[in-house]
């Protein structure tokens, strides 16, 4: 074979594995950004979720006037009990 043809073919080759890794790496950045998105909006949704569920925890304490907290001097058992005999029939 001619040095010629030697020449081109480990430059095509050299210039195909550079292209390779370059590649790999703009695939790889576009994931890790995905990922990250992702895992932003979860966070985000679980905030959400947790402020949700504070906010109806602390309006059904305020209607009913029943008082969960055991270690509140006027907490009542049986108030308590009687309202999760309403809730859950």
């Amino acid at each position: 074979m001619s040095s010629t043809l030697n020449v081109a073919r480990y430059t095509a080759l050299a210039s195909g594995i550079f292209y390779g890794i370059y590649h790999h790496r703009s695939l790889q950045k576009a994931h890790d950004q995905d990922k990250e998105h992702h895992a932003i909006r979860h966070r985000e949704q679980l905030i959400a979720q947790a402020k949700d569920a504070w906010r109806q925890k602390k309006e059904s304490a305020k209607g009913d006037g029943v008082i969960s907290d055991p270690e509140d001097p006027r907490f009542d058992l049986e108030k308590l009990v009687f309202k999760w005999e309403k809730e859950y029939q």
